[in-house]
């Protein structure tokens, strides 16, 4: 079998790992695969280094979210000179599949008419407005499959597609690197924020809820991982606010990492302040890989993987995120350990890497023969 893969970004976003980490099952199946993305990203070279062809195609830069005026003229303007792309791409590579990784080349990749079924993979939720319903209207006329990172995220999709053409795969992934017992006594507690600078990641909120726990517990420190990605200028100018908003506490700002396990390894609780758009946010499964609790809010798909008391705490307030994360290093180091475990068992039965891969090979074998 050969694939062509689409992806909107070369820069390493959450969609970006996810196609990383499928690649390697893709390879072990023995199936050819090019990989076309913009950009000069760092994700060219991961994909090269993993023994795939990869291509180069336009597809903006635009804005996050909703579109200004001349963004949106200027999608439209750039949507046929895409869809000949990936046709120049498919006479080239001749591809029994398109799996397309980003929504923003649904409508180029219905203009170009491809003779392969489609596969479209949809982690994050589109926003309702025009670009949703484009997004619909393109999946429908590519009787796409879609794959989606959970069900919030398909709820907009269920009025286009088959529902006997839509799957929820959670993500997956590896098993992290565990610290060895509880932090020694008198020594500062370490509590992280890890993802994309911008303002739905919550970094802001993050900050409010920070300011509350080291009232209280002063000795408490606080670790921001990330930095803006995809030449976002709203994202730079967040970020620039947000350090400024820092100013007296004891807050690093430690800049993007590949190594997420390794940040994780430093924290004794993780908080995910995501706005309600979220999907399920993959640094939760990291950390339930590496046994770190979560205090997250109760956004979009995050209700689906944290379970409440259990494998973390569920809120809806920078306050309210405080205040849990307060009980939690307040009842000690067993509690701590009661609920590490609780999402370590989380992972190993949901969130394995080789569960994902398993459940998107059988898509894509499937999808090929319908």
């Amino acid at each position: 079998m050969t694939i062509l893969f689409l992806d909107q970004f070369s820069d390493p976003g959450g969609a970006q790992r996810c196609l990383l980490d499928l690649l390697p099952a893709v390879r072990e199946r023995g199936w050819r695969a090019t990989v076309a993305l913009p950009g000069s990203g760092k994700v060219f070279g991961q994909i090269e280094e993993l023994g795939f062809e990869t291509a180069r195609i336009d597809c903006g830069p635009y804005t996050s979210g909703a579109k200004s005026i001349p963004d949106a003229a200027r999608f439209a303007r750039d949507v046929p000179r895409l869809a000949g792309q990936i046709r120049r791409l498919a006479d080239a590579v001749k591809p029994d599949l398109l799996y397309i990784n980003g929504p923003r080349l649904l409508p180029a990749a219905a203009w170009a008419r491809l003779p392969a079924p489609a596969l479209f993979h949809s982690h994050s939720l589109v926003p309702p407005g025009l670009g949703r319903r484009l997004c619909a209207w393109s999946l429908a006329r590519l009787r796409a499959t879609v794959i989606t990172a959970c069900r919030f995220v398909a709820e907009p999709w269920r009025s286009a597609v088959d529902p006997a053409r839509m799957r929820v795969v959670y993500n997956g992934v590896p098993a992290g690197v565990r610290r060895q017992g509880p932090r020694p006594a008198g020594t500062d507690w370490r509590i992280g924020c890890i993802g994309r600078i911008a303002p739905e990641k919550g970094q802001r909120e993050f900050l409010a809820a920070a300011s509350i726990i080291h009232h209280r517990l002063p000795h408490s420190r606080f670790l921001i991982y990330g930095a803006p990605l995809f030449q976002d200028p709203a994202a730079e100018h967040y970020c620039a606010g947000l350090k400024a908003a820092a100013t007296g506490l004891p807050v690093e700002f430690r800049g993007w990492t590949s190594n997420v396990q390794a940040a994780l390894a430093e924290l004794d609780l993780l908080l995910v302040p995501s706005a309600p758009n979220e999907a399920t946010t993959r640094v939760i499964l990291e950390a339930f890989a590496a046994g770190v609790p979560v205090v997250a809010f109760r956004s979009g798909g995050i209700p689906e993987v944290v379970e409440d008391g259990r494998n973390g705490y569920l809120t809806g307030t920078a306050a309210g995120m405080a205040e849990c994360a307060l009980r939690l290093l307040s009842a000690g180091a067993f509690r701590l350990a009661d609920m590490a475990e609780a999402a370590r068992d989380s992972w190993r039965r949901r969130f394995t890497l080789e569960r994902y891969r398993q459940q998107v090979i059988q898509a894509i074998a499937g999808l090929t023969v319908l």
